[in-house]
């Protein structure tokens, strides 16, 4: 069923809810990446110009003691929103009762309010984690429309997603919008071939992912600390490679299964500890000593891979190809996203996480077509699973 869009609600003089991704990374009381932040700016700007009333919340971080809240806060976002946006945001340092309703009810058109991190709400009883009906239906009373733009969360049952949107008309933001429209293509409409790449250390992380995406996919290439749990179920030696033996047997079953569709590692670079200064060299899948460890795929695996991703008219890609953070062990997931980089006509996706991440860091962001900002809710899109944050949206 299709949702809602921002665009499908009449929001003029009217007060907009609106749940943002603001979980940014902070360092002494400072963002550290402002992504997310500038990511869910259409959405506020579609609606500041539609003459709404933007009521902004989010969670940011794990809180569970006082001590948390001391360092939670919102109020930096507030402040880096305002410098985007170029105009004043209210910031009201609670999540409920008489100041909040006060400086809402206050709102002109096409102003700004932030208030406090919604977690604030889990230090007595996790009442927005475990998405406690009152305080949801309390949320919705602040507000005339609800606007969920936080893909990050879709695959958590909140009281700030599901809650709200049990209690009030909804749509999706613009972010939320293209995740549905990217990841959920991806998956249930793919323009053919479809190549997925998964990457990343546990095969154990993407079990669903693989499984979903064998069904769905034409190729399955596997690469990172996972692909040496396959090498195994090959009967190949590993080394020091990672290895999760409780899922040989899976791996074993996996392969049996997908027959030419799933492609893996044909040689790695090792080093002899975990470490960007050890001692590298590449050498064959069927060759690694024992006395070493595969930290990245090796140059005949990234034309492999490369070769493989020719032609591909839709490419979904999660998890890195080796350990990425360390400059000498980066070359696979570099080779990767330059494969990538260079189809021409495809839609190419990049599942959230360590992938982003890398992709990001590697200067390759403007080469996808879309990258996810959501890490673990894109893994459970990928899975096929639904996801409550995008099933709770009001349907067109």
């Amino acid at each position: 069923m299709t949702k809602k869009v921002v665009t499908d609600l009449d929001v003029a003089g009217k007060k907009v809810l609106v749940r943002a991704d603001f979980n940014v990374p902070m360092k002494d009381g400072e963002i550290t990446n402002d992504n997310r932040i500038v990511q869910a700016l259409p959405t506020i700007e579609y609606l500041l110009e539609n003459n709404a009333k933007v009521i902004l919340f989010s969670h940011l971080g794990k809180v569970k003691t006082d001590e948390d809240k001391a360092k939670l806060s919102l109020k930096p976002v507030a402040t880096r929103l305002s410098e985007l946006l170029n105009k004043d945001v209210t910031f009201v340092p609670q999540t409920r009762g008489a100041e909040l309703e006060e400086a809402i009810n206050n709102l002109k058109d096409g102003e700004v309010l932030v208030f406090e991190n919604t977690r604030f709400e889990d230090v007595d009883g996790k009442k927005e984690s475990k998405n406690d009906p009152e305080l949801g239906k309390y949320w919705a009373s602040l507000g005339d429309l609800f606007v969920n733009d936080a893909f990050g969360t879709a695959h958590r049952s909140h009281a700030s997603n599901v809650g709200i949107a049990s209690n009030l008309e909804s749509a999706a933001g613009f972010l939320m919008d293209k995740e549905i429209k990217f990841i959920g293509g991806a998956v249930d409409q793919p323009e053919r071939p479809f190549v997925a790449i998964l990457g990343g250390a546990k095969v154990s992380d993407k079990i669903g992912v693989i499984e979903n995406l064998l069904e769905k996919a034409d190729k399955v290439i596997i690469g990172g600390g996972m692909a040496y749990t396959f090498a195994k179920a090959q009967g190949k030696e590993i080394g020091q490679s990672l290895l999760e033996a409780d899922k040989v047997e899976l791996a074993k079953e996996l392969i049996e299964r997908a027959g030419d569709k799933l492609i893996l590692p044909v040689d790695a670079r090792l080093a002899t500890e975990f470490s960007n200064d050890a001692e590298a060299g590449v050498v064959s899948v069927d060759d690694i000593p024992a006395d070493k460890q595969a930290l990245d795929i090796g140059p005949a695996t990234i034309e492999l891979f490369a070769k493989e991703l020719e032609g591909a008219k839709t490419v979904v890609w999660n998890g890195p190809m080796g350990v990425f953070e360390f400059e000498n062990f980066a070359k696979g997931t570099i080779g990767v996203c330059e494969a990538i980089a260079k189809l021409s006509d495809a839609t190419t996706i990049i599942g959230g996480g360590d992938s982003a991440a890398a992709a990001m860091q590697l200067g390759f962001a403007d080469d996808f077509t879309h990258i996810s900002t959501g890490g673990g809710a894109s893994l459970e899109y990928l899975e096929g699973k639904e996801l409550p944050g995008v099933a709770s949206i009001s349907d067109k």
